[in-house]
């Protein structure tokens, strides 16, 4: 039995706890129905016993309760085995390493992810973004200098500011405060490298006389394409000193720093159990807003921005990960992660990146911490879309082979194929060939769905639909400005970016096309006889670029990015774009079929 995340359901007479469905099902027909977890209210109804078998989780030192929790009510059981687990919560590894992990396996990171949650990573990036777009668009970081590399330029940028500024070092890859300091004299820096300096926010909104940060949740269900959410709700992270801008005041982290794991050592440390309460050393981030708003400030606006500094920041990481994803990864099904972002706001609420964390912590040892994390992480699995492999699939022995031939009803591994058909390649070549900012020809994307497009598409409505409490803020309907941000343009990019607008206000409508074009797809089987060809549709002032096109799929050649800077992301080579090795999959049941688009002799968007 399958039901939707949002169909209405009884409690049980019996009892106090809602039961759920094991499964959800998907939006259209002939699409895998994913696993629900469930919250605590909740009871998940039992798969037979031979599903049941399937569903093993591997557990690390670091997989939190919270986690544990959560899908010990979906009946999974903790395995140690390397082979046949379906979902882990644990360390980020070195980059080869996920060559390990198995089509049907999900562990929550992305090879190259340090390259935004690394300290000196993140520094190094949004600088290259700053460089390349500006500080109107990439002024949201305070200055940075990484040690020893730019210690000159750190030397004169403490010349030029005098001897009132403050600065505040932190090493490289540290977490929960441990290494920080705020210094104000150039006798007071650690002689430890490597080291980031960081223009201390001297000025920063004060609630009570308490200086804070904001940890917000943000999760990314695939690079390519590029899909984010941002969780609803976070956490609000005060210091437990009131703030004072004394130079005198420098070494008293409990007032310069906001680290829960910091100021809970501190006897005036006062904790907060109500989600909904302003009080305390640490609200909820809805509770943040409610008290904002009753002083009259505009908290949609200072949303806004930390979404728009979001989206920014992860495409400052997109070329790094998405080349590693094509070398070290299976399958792109296999790879999530959630990242915590750490935002201060100043004394005029503008929002500022202060670090980005690639293993926030879920440590959950308040009622507020339950709430709120709790929430976030069953919302996340269930966004993740976690499926039920074959038995086949799950068997240490089964090869590649084995799992190439499959009719697409229902079968999990179709999402697991990364082969397309040369359509497919053609028609991406020719629209990452064109002049970029050319909307008008760019929403001729979704005159002609492929095979590809039509699955690519049908699971990011089927994903929207499992969001619960994220929102998700790229693609959207006004994300296109985004995509001059890339360092390569991506094809599912602009595909979804060009649904997003046309059907944001008609989402019935967009789900109606998609399940028709699914239904005629597995129904009329090899479309020879029904559809043309993409390269031979009536784009007739197209044709040369077209055919120029067809050679770039075969021709185009690598190009070294040549900042990638420590040893093992230095063999990573670039391609601009790559057509041949996209984690995607054909709907056609024979990905080589010499028609594998679907054209206008299917209904058009508009007769729907």
């Amino acid at each position: 039995m399958t039901v939707t995340v949002e169909d209405p359901i009884s409690p049980d007479v019996e009892g106090d706890l809602v039961e759920r469905p094991a499964l959800v099902s998907s939006l259209f027909p002939h699409m895998s129905p994913t696993l629900y977890f469930s919250t605590a209210d909740e009871r998940v109804e039992l798969l037979p016993a031979e599903q049941r078998k399937l569903l093993k989780w591997k557990i690390t030192t670091v997989t939190p309760n919270v986690v544990k929790n959560t899908i010990s009510r979906s009946h999974f059981k903790a395995t140690k085995k390397s082979h046949d687990w379906l979902g882990c919560w644990g360390h980020h590894m070195k980059s080869p390493g996920f060559k390990a992990i198995r089509e049907f396996q999900k562990l929550n990171h992305f090879p190259g992810s340090f390259q935004i949650g690394r300290k000196d990573r993140l520094w190094r990036n949004l600088s290259k973004m700053q460089a390349r777009f500006g500080k109107r668009e990439f002024g949201f970081f305070p200055r940075s200098f990484i040690l020893p590399q730019d210690i000159k330029l750190l030397r004169k940028a403490w010349e030029d500011g005098g001897t009132k500024q403050k600065w505040i070092v932190k090493p490289p890859a540290s977490a929960r405060g441990i290494g920080i300091q705020v210094i104000h004299k150039w006798s007071q820096m650690p002689r430890k490298r490597p080291l980031l300096v960081q223009k201390y926010l001297h000025k920063p909104y004060l609630i009570s006389g308490n200086k804070f940060d904001l940890r917000i949740y943000v999760y990314v269900t695939s690079y390519d394409p590029l899909r984010i959410y941002i969780f609803n709700d976070g956490l609000v992270r005060f210091a437990s000193c009131k703030y004072s801008p004394s130079m005198k005041t420098l070494n008293n982290k409990f007032m310069h720093l906001t680290n829960y794991s910091v100021n809970k050592k501190n006897s005036e440390y006062q904790s907060n159990s109500d989600d909904k309460a302003c009080q305390g050393h640490k609200w909820a981030l809805k509770a943040l807003w409610q008290y904002l708003g009753s002083q009259g400030i505009n908290t949609t606006l200072i949303w806004d921005k930390i979404k728009d500094m979001v989206i920014k920041t992860i495409i400052a990481s997109d070329p790094y990960v998405n080349s590693l994803v094509k070398m070290h990864v299976r399958s792109a099904y296999s790879c999530h992660e959630l990242f915590g972002f750490d935002i201060m706001l100043d004394e005029n609420l503008k929002p500022w990146v202060l670090e980005v964390n690639i293993s926030p912590s879920l440590h959950s040892n308040t009622p507020l911490d339950v709430s709120i994390k709790g929430q976030m992480i069953r919302d996340l699995l269930n966004l993740a879309g976690f499926v039920l492999p074959l038995k086949e699939d799950n068997e240490p022995s089964s090869s590649s082979a084995s799992s190439s031939t499959s009719s697409l009803c229902g079968v999990v591994r179709e999402r697991w194929r990364s082969d397309i058909s040369t359509d497919e390649k053609v028609k991406r070549a020719f629209y990452l060939s064109q002049r970029f900012g050319d909307q008008e020809f760019c929403a001729t994307i979704l005159d002609v769905l492929t095979p590809n497009d039509v699955r690519v598409l049908a699971e990011s409505e089927d994903e929207l639909t499992r969001k619960g409490d994220f929102e998700r803020v790229f693609p959207s309907h006004a994300s296109s400005r985004y995509l001059r941000f890339f360092e390569q343009p991506r094809y599912l990019n602009i595909l979804l970016n060009q649904w997003e607008q046309k059907y944001w206000l008609s989402r019935s409508k967009a789900i109606n096309l998609l399940r028709d074009l699914c239904e005629k797809r597995v129904h009329l089987g090899n479309l020879a006889d029904s559809v043309h060809h993409w390269s031979s549709k009536s784009y007739h002032g197209h044709r040369s670029q077209l055919s120029r096109s067809s050679v770039m799929v075969s021709q185009r050649s690598d190009a070294e990015d040549e900042d990638l800077s420590d040893r093992e992301v230095q063999s990573v080579t670039m391609s601009l774009p790559d057509m041949s090795l996209l984690s995607t999959v054909s709907l056609s049941p024979s990905p080589t079929s010499s028609s594998s688009l679907v054209s206008d002799s299917l209904p058009s968007h508009d007769d729907l």
